[in-house]
């Protein structure tokens, strides 16, 4: 039987899937877009923007894999980790613990 995967196991995949320059500022483009879109789509409720949001983040992300990074989005692979990796990431280049 095989054993579940934990974040703390996923994570260091995550990194080195989006280890280059362009991939993490397309991704942290992308979550920004979104970030910004779930809140007006909460103070303005136009629930449209928060799936204009979800398409932003996902397109940015996508566009650093396919022509940046040359790999597949682990989206595919571990979606809910993925994108607890996203937003970790995200944290994480706003407080300076990893580099763009």
């Amino acid at each position: 039987m095989l054993r579940a995967l934990t974040f703390a196991e996923f994570y260091p995949a995550y990194l080195r899937d989006h280890k280059r320059r362009g991939t993490r500022i397309l991704h942290f483009v992308g979550t920004t877009l979104f970030l910004v879109a779930a809140v007006l789509a909460v103070a303005e409720r136009q629930p449209a923007l928060l799936l204009a949001g979800i398409v932003a983040a996902y397109g940015f992300a996508w566009i650093g894999h396919f022509f940046v990074e040359h790999n597949r989005p682990a989206t595919f692979r571990h979606p809910l980790y993925s994108l607890r990796g996203d937003f970790t990431l995200y944290f994480d280049l706003l407080r300076g613990r990893e580099k763009f």
